[in-house]
């Protein structure tokens, strides 16, 4: 009879993976976003997230959130906890793995430079302790926003990776930039059996062919050259897409409040910003390509000329690049003020190209702006509706998805919402340019037929700040 070999111990496909307190402090429903593997909880992970739970900060609700979630998670199964604890009904079928709990006190020697007294040395006790218990039967691999957490994790041998649950892309240049570029040979593949006709003063084209599948709603679409073109997707249905040429904003005769686009890009906001059909417009750019100025000029056009819309409310993110300066004196208005720096530059611009009316008239057209101009902060939001305002968020970048959704769920009937920022040029801590709540809403809202975004590329400040932005 033929000896039987001993079976090797087969190593685990799913992982085990070790939650640092800033990744639940960051994304509350992280528990649930690892799909079949398991994660494991230290019990210093709890400790910080008790300390941190006080408060009315994003981060003190984060950490409330996360212990609800957790409390919920352990009172479904509270005999489960040293084989683990499953997250499928918890997590509506979104994870299959476990929870786990630590349950045990870690004796593990740390290096002498490591102090034990310290929270993040704690938990790399507890991660190294799991990797020495598996021994390579299973990947232990602790889960942090913390690079040097993350460093010091690889410097004791131990496996570990930033939380990549929150970034809608790895590389912001795979971001949607609103338009495409187009060449003969486009015409040539697709434009065969092409239907074209009038309409008003607009010229529309019914194509279909290998390339249209890939353009979406509202993306805007430019040929160079003999025969210059700029348009938009204004229809799609499967393979047929229809094109809408543009209102020309560069032209004098469409001037928006004495503002004409100086580029391409401009030229396509400016389409987006003052077609009623377009609810949520957001608009990307480095300093100086233009953002607030036309935004400001298409809505002052539209509430005290067409009176399309009944005032402009403007908010922003009140995070400073230097020192905080403290508190501030006043009303809500006023202590807006200091960061509303951007409204007043841009103001002085349009105000200037309101003709002729001496130092009186400028005055009396500046009052009159300003009346209906209303400047929010962000604290005060939850629970508003807007109904017919102009909604301009300002410095968007440095909001987080959930704070994004939140503004723009406050849009009721009759209004628009538009998105300002610059991804380059993030001042919140643990958001990056992929996981910023503005390359959210850009990949989320792309092809929906009320919503538009732009990319704008050059930058129309002076020379001086276009030649500091690429040298700088």
């Amino acid at each position: 009879m033929a000896t039987r070999r001993p079976a090797k111990s087969k190593k685990t496909s799913t992982k085990l993976f070790v939650l640092d307190t800033n990744v639940l402090m960051h994304d509350p429903t992280s528990l649930y976003r690892f799909e079949e593997h398991d994660i494991f909880v230290p019990m210093m992970t709890l400790e910080e997230l008790d300390s941190n739970k006080k408060g009315m900060s994003e981060v003190a609700r984060n950490a409330r959130q996360a212990s609800r979630s957790l409390d919920e998670i352990v009172n479904s199964c509270p005999e489960g906890i040293e084989e683990g604890i499953s997250l499928v009904d918890a997590s509506s079928q979104l994870a299959s793995g476990r929870l786990f709990l630590q349950t045990e006190a870690v004796n593990v020697q740390l290096p002498a430079a490591m102090p034990t007294a310290k929270g993040d040395n704690q938990i790399l006790a507890v991660v190294m302790h799991l990797f020495e218990k598996y021994d390579k039967k299973r990947e232990v691999i602790l889960v942090s926003k913390d690079i040097n957490m993350r460093i010091k994790a690889r410097a004791l041998g131990l496996a570990a990776q930033d939380y990549f649950n929150d970034k809608v892309l790895e590389d912001t240049d795979l971001l949607y930039t609103g338009t495409k570029e187009i060449d003969a040979a486009f015409w040539e593949a697709n434009g065969k059996d092409m239907e074209s006709w009038k309409q008003e003063t607009r010229t529309y084209y019914k194509i279909k062919g290998p390339d249209t599948p890939d353009l979406l709603i509202n993306e805007f679409v430019f040929q160079e050259g003999e025969q210059p073109l700029q348009a938009w997707v204004k229809e799609k249905a499967g393979r047929t897409v229809t094109l809408e040429t543009l209102i020309d904003y560069s032209h004098q005769k469409n001037n928006t409040w004495g503002i004409t686009a100086r580029n391409r890009e401009q030229n396509f906001a400016l389409n987006l910003l003052m077609n009623p059909e377009i609810d949520f417009v957001t608009l990307l750019g480095q300093a100086g390509t233009g953002k607030t100025l036309l935004t400001l000029a298409a809505s002052l056009t539209q509430v005290l000329e067409t009176k399309r819309y009944s005032e402009i409310i403007m908010t922003r993110v009140t995070v400073p690049v230097g020192e905080d300066i403290g508190f501030l004196p006043g009303t809500e208005e006023e202590k807006m003020a200091p960061w509303m720096g951007a409204l007043e530059d841009n103001l002085d611009v349009l105000n200037g190209t309101t003709g002729e009316g001496g130092e009186w008239g400028r005055a009396a057209t500046r009052d009159l702006i300003r009346s209906r101009i209303k400047i929010k902060s962000l604290n005060f939001m939850r629970g508003r509706t807007f109904i017919n305002k102009f909604l301009i968020i300002d410095e968007a970048q440095n909001l987080t998805p959930k704070q994004m959704k939140t503004l723009i769920t406050r849009a009721g009937p009759g209004t628009k919402v538009v998105c300002l920022g610059n991804i380059a040029q993030i001042d919140t801590p643990y958001l990056t340019e992929g996981s910023s709540g503005l390359t959210y809403v850009v990949d989320r809202f792309k092809g929906w037929p009320h919503s538009g975004h732009i990319t704008l590329q050059r930058g129309e400040r002076s020379r001086l700040a276009d030649h500091a932005a690429e040298v700088l």
